[in-house]
């Protein structure tokens, strides 16, 4: 879904970046590619990432995953190269930038649980059924164009403390953070905790989403060319 949300909403070629240190660098990838889209996925970030001893509630890890999205994450920022985060890739960001999470929303008083169904149709597991409402005037509320939205909600895992820079800019009912950004980065570095690669091209929500990523590494493509003529 993300591959179909970045081709034909963003406009980009969609390449799949294997997450092993043993067949990837930091410093290729981003030559080779204008962004990256961070995607969820079943196994957890490490908390080793955030000080933390893995407890069974951490669930199952991919620590070589880790090895790759942390360093890529903060290069990325510090240069400007546009990223878009999503669930397991919102959670990146937030460690990345030194932030921290915790292992189950669902057993904080007051929260309720944001998992995927575990039966159902895939329709019945994306359905859209949580509000999060963005800060007025804010960096998502511009990009939406309204203050609360309509999303899915398929996580485990969220935001404990925010990480350097994070500006959380959007929650779900019970006070889950649900949109962020980094505050002063160069480039395009939103994440959200929801999963808007799910119809993006139809979804009003999603499509605003991957249309501005899109945009995003149009201009990146062209002050990267243009730095490089004048490198020559």
């Amino acid at each position: 879904m993300n591959s179909e949300a970045v081709c034909d909403v963003s406009g980009a070629l969609p390449l799949i970046v294997p997450t092993d240190p043993a067949l990837v660098n930091v410093s290729d990838l981003m030559a080779a590619c204008d962004g990256f889209v961070f995607t969820g996925a079943r196994a957890n970030i490490h908390p080793e990432h955030y000080n933390e001893e893995p407890t069974e509630a951490h669930g199952a890890f991919d620590e070589a995953r880790d090895s790759v999205t942390m360093p890529l994450i903060r290069e990325c920022v510090a240069r400007g190269q546009p990223i878009l985060s999503i669930c397991r890739g919102f959670q990146e960001l937030n460690v990345a930038m030194g932030g921290s999470l915790h292992p189950e929303i669902r057993d904080l008083p007051g929260r309720v649980n944001h998992r995927m169904p575990p039966d159902g149709t895939i329709e019945e597991k994306f359905e859209i059924c949580q509000n999060v409402t963005f800060t007025k005037d804010g960096m998502f509320h511009r990009l939406m164009g309204a203050e609360v939205v309509r999303t899915n909600s398929l996580h485990g895992q969220g935001i404990k403390d925010k990480g350097d820079r994070i500006v959380i800019d959007g929650w779900a009912d019970d006070g889950t953070p649900e949109a962020i950004y980094v505050d002063g980065a160069p480039g395009f570095t939103l994440g959200v905790q929801w999963h808007p690669e799910y119809k993006a091209a139809e979804d009003p929500v999603s499509r605003p989403l991957f249309e501005a990523f899109g945009q995003a590494l149009v201009a990146w493509k062209s002050s990267d060319r243009t730095s490089r003529l004048k490198s020559a």
